[in-house]
């Protein structure tokens, strides 16, 4: 009998040891993460669950989704960009000065995506050609040039009334679905194809899994490099056009701090800090969880000092345990040597 007992907590403890569940916990965790908080303040709120709050969920979850999108190739690559949202508070204004100043809205949006894409590409070759230790360097320096030209440029007040057929693509919607939430999915979309079905994004996973060992491999790691701080620079003047149209107006201060929440929503879809991991719809999934926060504590009229705190511990928590899930993926490694 005992020795039925004892076997019975070795199986136990196997199945649960950390090196199994980690793993499972990366893959389900955020779905089910998703699933519980809904779940619980759909009992605590009668209005959640509506119709009109669970779409505005999405449209409010839509920046964010978009940052992180960006934030998520970079974080495969163990980078980090700490400039998209002073980017998307740049190409807020950008937008709207065009726009006022005549610039036809297909021109103004081309330009305005140029711009974001051209700084995210000015943060890659200061970080590889520089040979900079990390890219917080660069990164960190953008987000005060964008922001400061934001200001500068604004002269620190918003610029309003823009046109309606540009307001469209914040504020309109599709067969009654919002135009921001049609473009995540889209973009979402083809960047999973292009993450899993292309060399390219292969070769990115490889940059972050060991940049030696691309090295060797004949990835150019350089160039992948400096496609990926671009291609964040776009995503964050995509989400500055469809800011900018739902707010009608080009706000300087707009995105600030939307970085940790990117970043935030990055880390809980089940990407790593050390790079090499991450996938698109597990970031999808962080944006909506760090919406359907916000959007809960909103509900439960929690003050919004407290709403940051609250924001700050899932930061925290989040890297913790991507901490634990790293701790796991070297032992075993430690193990199989």
């Amino acid at each position: 009998m005992n020795r039925g007992v004892s076997s019975a907590f070795e199986n136990a403890g196997r199945i649960l040891h950390p090196d199994l569940i980690l793993p499972l916990l990366r893959r389900f965790g955020p779905l089910l993460a998703l699933l519980l908080m809904s779940g619980t303040l759909a009992v605590l709120s009668p209005h959640f669950l509506t119709f009109d709050n669970v779409l505005n969920v999405f449209r409010q979850s839509a920046i964010n989704a978009l940052l992180a999108l960006g934030q998520l190739l970079v974080i495969i690559t163990a980078g980090i960009d700490l400039s998209v949202g002073s980017i998307l508070g740049l190409c807020c204004v950008v937008v709207a000065m065009l726009l006022k100043a005549g610039v036809p809205t297909p021109a103004a949006i081309v330009a305005t995506f140029a711009l974001g894409t051209t700084l995210g590409m000015t943060n890659g070759l200061l970080f590889t050609k520089l040979r900079l230790p990390h890219p917080f360097i660069p990164t960190l320096g953008m987000m005060n040039v964008a922001r400061g030209l934001a200001l500068v440029l604004s002269g620190g007040f918003p610029i309003s009334e823009l046109p309606e057929d540009f307001r469209f693509w914040g504020a309109g919607a599709f067969a009654g679905i919002p135009m921001p939430v049609i473009i995540v999915l889209v973009v979402y979309a083809s960047f999973h194809l292009f993450l899993t079905r292309t060399t390219i994004g292969r070769d990115i996973y490889a940059i972050g899994g060991n940049k030696q060992a691309a090295l060797l491999a004949g990835i150019p790691v350089d160039r992948r490099l400096i496609l990926v701080y671009a291609v964040s620079g776009g995503l964050a003047a995509l989400g500055a056009i469809i800011l900018a149209g739902r707010m009608n107006s080009g706000f300087p201060l707009a995105g600030v701090g939307a970085e940790l929440d990117a970043i935030a929503a990055v880390i809980i879809g089940g990407a790593s800090f050390f790079g090499g991991v991450g996938t698109v719809w597990g970031t999808l999934v962080g944006a909506l969880i760090m919406g359907v926060l916000r959007n809960g504590l909103n509900l439960l009229d929690v003050s919004a000092y407290w709403q940051t705190t609250v924001i700050g511990i899932v930061i925290v928590v989040a890297v913790w345990v991507d901490v634990l899930r790293q701790r796991a993926v070297e032992r075993r490694r430690a193990l199989r040597a």
